[in-house]
Order: C-alpha cells, then sequence, then structure tokens
C-alpha cells in the first residue's frame, strides 16, 4: 500500500478545464490539479489526524488498535484485549508486528477501520474487499473507510502516524491558494555543484527533531539590487531541491521548489539553472501538525519577499 491512493479532485478543482490563454497555462492548470489530488488521495497527506512516538513498555495508543512498544530490535505490535479492531497489512500477522524503519523513514504497516465507522460505497457491487487489509474500497472514487498506520524514524526514536481519510482538513479541502502566476519570477540564476556532499544538520518541523542533509550545491538569486546564495540539498544523482524562507506575508515558515540544473553538470563544475519560483510548493508540515519535515540549511532565508508559488494553507 501506498500513502498517494487515487482520490476525488478537491471541490473546485476541474483539471479539464483551462481558464488560462497563454501557452503554458493548460499544463500549469493540470499540474496545479495533480498536485491537489495527490494531496486530497485517502492516506494523503492532508489525512495526517495523529502522531504518536512509540513507549517503552507495552501499552495502548489513543485511535490505535493493539499495544505498541519501541526498543533496540525495533517497533512491536500485539494485539490488545477484547474485541476491537485489528491492524491488517502484509507485514502483520493476527494483529502482531515487529519491525524497523532506518532514520528518516517510514512505511506504511496497515490499516485498520475504527468501531463504528459504516464501510464506503454505495452497495456491495461496488466494494472490493482486500482481505490483507480487511478494507472497504469503492473500486468507482478510490475512497476507503480505513485508516492507515505509519511508522516512522525520526532523529533515532520511533513513532506512528495516522492517516485517516475523514480528517477534517481533508474533508473541508477546497485546494491550495496560490500566488498568480507571475514570469518574473521564473529565473535563470548562477548555480555551483559542490566537488562532494557535504553535511548539513537542521531542525524540523516538529520541536526536538533534526535532519542531516546532503548540501550538493549552491544557487545565487537576484531580485533587483539584493542578491543572496542558497544551498541546495539533495542526493548523490538526485535532483537537487531548494528549502527556502522568505519575507513574503501569508505563506508558510519555508516552503520547496526544484531547481533544473544543466544536463551533465558535473561535480565541482558551474554553470547557470532554472529556478522557476512559481513552483515553490508547501511541505507536508503545512497542512497539519503531524509534519517531520526538514527546515532550511542555514542562511537559506531569502531577505525579499518572494510573492509567487504557493500560499500558507491554513
Amino acid at each position: 500500500m501506498t500513502v498517494t491512493d487515487s482520490a476525488r479532485p478537491p471541490r473546485g478543482t476541474d483539471p479539464s478545464t483551462d481558464p488560462g490563454t497563454e501557452p503554458e497555462a493548460g499544463p500549469r492548470a493540470r499540474r496545479r490539479a495533480d498536485r491537489e489530488r495527490e494531496l486530497a488521495a485517502p492516506h494523503g497527506w492532508l489525512s495526517l489526524t495523529a502522531f504518536h512516538w512509540l513507549p517503552a513498555r507495552p501499552a495502548s495508543l489513543p485511535g490505535l488498535p493493539g499495544l505498541w512498544l519501541a526498543d533496540d530490535a525495533g517497533a512491536h505490535l500485539r494485539p490488545g484485549e477484547g474485541a476491537g479492531p485489528l491492524l491488517r497489512g502484509s507485514a502483520v500477522r493476527d494483529g502482531s508486528f515487529d519491525g524497523d524503519v532506518p532514520e528518516g523513514g517510514s512505511t506504511v504497516l496497515g490499516t485498520f477501520r475504527p468501531d463504528g465507522r459504516e464501510p464506503v460505497g454505495p452497495g456491495a457491487g461496488a466494494v472490493a474487499h482486500d482481505p490483507t487489509r480487511d478494507e472497504a474500497l469503492d473500486e468507482r472514487s478510490g475512497e476507503t473507510s480505513e485508516v492507515a498506520v505509519e511508522l516512522v524514524r525520526r532523529t533515532g526514536r520511533l513513532a506512528v502516524r495516522l492517516r485517516d481519510p475523514h480528517a477534517r482538513a481533508r474533508l473541508d479541502f477546497a485546494g491550495v491558494p496560490v500566488f498568480e502566476h507571475d514570469p518574473t519570477w521564473d529565473l535563470t540564476v548562477p548555480v555551483r555543484r559542490y566537488a562532494a556532499p557535504r553535511d548539513v544538520v537542521v531542525g524540523a518541523a516538529r520541536p526536538g527533531l533534526v535532519h542531516h542533509l546532503d548540501a550538493v550545491g549552491e544557487v545565487d538569486l537576484t531580485r533587483g539590487d539584493r542578491t543572496v546564495t542558497l544551498v541546495l540539498t539533495g542526493t548523490p544523482g538526485g535532483a537537487p531541491t531548494l528549502l527556502f524562507s522568505d519575507e513574503a506575508d501569508g505563506v508558510a515558515p519555508w516552503r520547496v521548489v526544484r531547481p533544473t540544473l544543466p544536463e551533465g553538470l558535473a561535480p565541482g563544475a558551474s554553470g547557470t539553472a532554472r529556478l522557476d519560483l512559481n513552483a515553490a510548493v508547501n511541505l507536508p508540515y503545512a497542512f497539519s501538525d503531524h509534519g517531520t519535515c526538514p527546515a532550511p540549511p542555514p542562511g537559506n532565508h531569502v531577505p525579499f519577499a518572494v510573492t509567487a508559488g504557493e500560499r500558507a494553507p491554513r
């Protein structure tokens, strides 16, 4: 199971409708519709409802089936007393699980349907039952009544997150607010790749956590008579990302954008990159209180307002 299941588009979004007249308006509208459809997936980022650190002794956790604990061997789940729901998934056997995830990693262990919640679907003919998850899934809409349980490891500790398709943020979702597209924020900028990645330690959206990122290069962003050098992060051979904060009103504390580097730009080399800040998006933490997203590297603050890309969603 993935956390980006198929989903209904948010209210007010019609990916087949292109209100723009410029040549790029259609592709932008489709990218925007795809982005919002992914966010609104039944177990997408809008579905986060809880984050619980695993205890050192077996204990129940609010809203979760079974008894949980974490030790040096990883995470452990055992069925609780009573006739409550069981977690079901490919790695879960009769409500029990033993396993781990690497630092910074996550995996969906399985799903369960809370007591009293009805399966989705207008009738038996529209519902497919997956015996590995005890899930009622409406094949036509992609909707589900099941809550997904995600195991994560952050800063050496194990936790679980709940992804509930009935989350209020998902049910009320009507799209992400964005600035009007402005071609003056579609920039060509100097870029320099580092000869080797450099470890950088950053904070996180959740207090008390840190992330170790690979700094892979830097770009110079100029607006008017002001220039700032910003660090790119990523993995060797992967597409770099730019985590940044800025002075705009009504935006999340920090956002992310992917610059387009010259093809074949070797480590240690320099060139020019396309940096379209209209494509800046919010990280998952901006949509709920349960994100653990990395903060920008030190110094990655733009000292002017970047009035492009996504606005704060709440």
